[in-house]
Parts: C-alpha cells; structure tokens; sequence
C-alpha cells in the first residue's frame, strides 16, 4: 500500500482496521507495523501511533545518490554476468515500455519502468546491494516512478533507457554505471514536486 501510493507520507496506518481489512487478527498486524517501522517506512509516533515516514528535502537527495550508485553498481556488475536470454527479456519489456509511452499509457509505462529497473538490479547478482536497494527505493518507489514529467522530461528519460539497452548489449559496465547514476540523479525534481507539501521540513 506504501509503495503503490495507497498510503502516503504522513498518513496515519491504523492498526485495528488494516487488521479487519486482511482478515487476521491483531498480533501479525502489530509485527508487521513494527517490521516497517524498523525499514524506515513508517514512524510510530507517542499519543498517535503508526503514519507513513515524512522525508525531508535533504533527506530525498541523499536518498537518491546512494540509490544511484546502487543502480549503477548493479548495472556495472549484470554487464559481467547477464545472459543474452536476459538481455533480451529487458529489451522486449523496454520496447513494450516505449510503446506504451508513445499510446499514453503511463501506468503500462510505470509498470514496465520498474520493471526494468528492478532486473537489472537481479542481473547484478548481488543479494547485499538488492537488499539495500529495495529497503531505499520503496520508501520513494510510486513518487519515482509515477511523477509527473515535462515532455521533455519523458523523453530524455525514454533517451536514458535506449542507452542502457545498448550499455547491456555491449556489456558495458563503465558506460552503463555512468548512464544510471546519471537517470537516478535527474528525477530529483519531478520526485520533490510529487512529493510537494507532505515532504518533512529541511
């Protein structure tokens, strides 16, 4: 629900009607706030209980700069260890991705945006870097991927993934480390601007 943007920023988590919702009981409810709590992805707060974790400005770049290297990190790493069957599993969700822009269809779009994203990271290999990536880039994942964008703005970003298409064919991990830290660091402001008045102060 986090990640979906069913519950955002600052939203109150109730524990007793999310509970119903699922159809347990409270005990499994109550872990799972204090598992989240534990990610970062909520806060529990005295005399209020469980909301969804605000993030502040300088919390957001420093966020997306380590998220950046660990994408380009694993981009560098799935260079030396990706499949050609791989490779062409991406490009085929890369062409339906560009497809689905030039319909209109943002969420075919998102969907298929993360999606890439997400298997280049698998491709890495690397469990540890997975791991971290997911903790992070949940906490900003439907702000990321669904924030509105400039014309120019889509399609510089349609340009970044056409690069990394061709960073992966060749095996590049150099290029494909600069093209990623570079694609990651550019959604600063449409992220900030998605999340407007609920990000916390600086």
């Amino acid at each position: 629900m986090i990640s979906s943007g069913e519950l955002k920023p600052g939203d109150r988590v109730n524990e007793s009607d999310l509970a119903e919702a699922f159809g347990i009981s409270r005990t499994p409810m109550r872990e799972a706030i204090k598992m989240l709590a534990a990610e970062d992805l909520l806060e529990i707060l005295p005399n209020y209980g469980p909301r969804v974790r605000l993030i502040s400005a300088r919390e957001l770049t420093d966020m997306l700069e380590v998220i950046a290297v660990l994408e380009a990190t694993a981009g560098e790493q799935a260079c030396r260890l990706i499949t050609d069957e791989a490779v062409a599993a991406i490009e085929a969700v890369h062409r339906a991705m560009v497809a689905d822009w030039k319909a209109g269809n943002a969420s075919g779009y998102f969907e298929k945006n993360r999606r890439i994203h997400d298997s280049i990271i698998e491709a890495s290999g690397n469990e540890t870097l997975a791991r971290l990536y997911r903790s992070l880039s949940g906490r900003i994942q439907v702000a990321r991927y669904s924030a509105n964008k400039t014309t120019e703005q889509w399609e510089k970003a349609v340009g970044e993934h056409e690069a990394m298409i061709e960073c992966l064919r060749a095996r590049d991990g150099d290029r494909l480390f600069t093209v990623l830290r570079g694609h990651i660091r550019s959604q600063e402001g449409v992220i900030a601007a998605a999340y407007g008045a609920g990000r916390a102060p600086n």
